[in-house]
């Protein structure tokens, strides 16, 4: 059984920059056809103030931290065992190009079903710009097969 004594945990926060082109990329690789996501001027006439993030985009940000998925190493995962249970988001402004995101995260839960078989592990992440201003939060549940 994993360690719920971690329930709480904050890990380091970190900050990484909103490039336009990474943008144009994430819109190109989900389909997006948009084209407020991959062309400036058209951005800018819809009344962005500059190219805006694509939905599901701030979850890409987790990727530049300084480790991939710190919650293997706290709680001591086999990454073969791990499961993308779900993802959901909480959009509360915008990100764009030029940005500069903080991306701070805590693991909110842990929790079990099938008696212990399957554990679950819930991350709560925060997306914040250069103004401190919150403009994301997302929970992610992983799940973690004991069986």
């Amino acid at each position: 059984m994993l360690d719920k004594s971690k329930i709480g945990h904050l890990f380091s926060s970190f900050t990484t920059d909103v490039e336009k082109g990474r943008l144009k990329f994430f819109a190109k690789s989900i389909n997006e056809t948009n084209p407020v996501y991959t062309d400036e001027v058209v951005a800018i006439a819809e009344g962005y103030k500059a190219l805006p993030a694509p939905p599901t985009f701030a979850f890409s940000l987790d990727m530049e931290g300084p480790e991939f998925l710190p919650v293997i190493d706290l709680l001591n995962l086999n990454i073969a065992k791990i499961l993308h249970g779900s993802q959901d988001f909480e959009y509360l402004g915008q990100i764009y190009a030029g940005d500069k995101i903080t991306v701070s995260s805590k693991l909110k839960n842990i929790f079990d079903k099938k008696n212990g078989a399957l554990e679950f592990v819930v991350m709560e992440t925060s997306y914040s710009n250069q103004n401190n201003d919150l403009v994301a939060k997302a929970n992610q549940t992983l799940v973690y097969r004991n069986a």
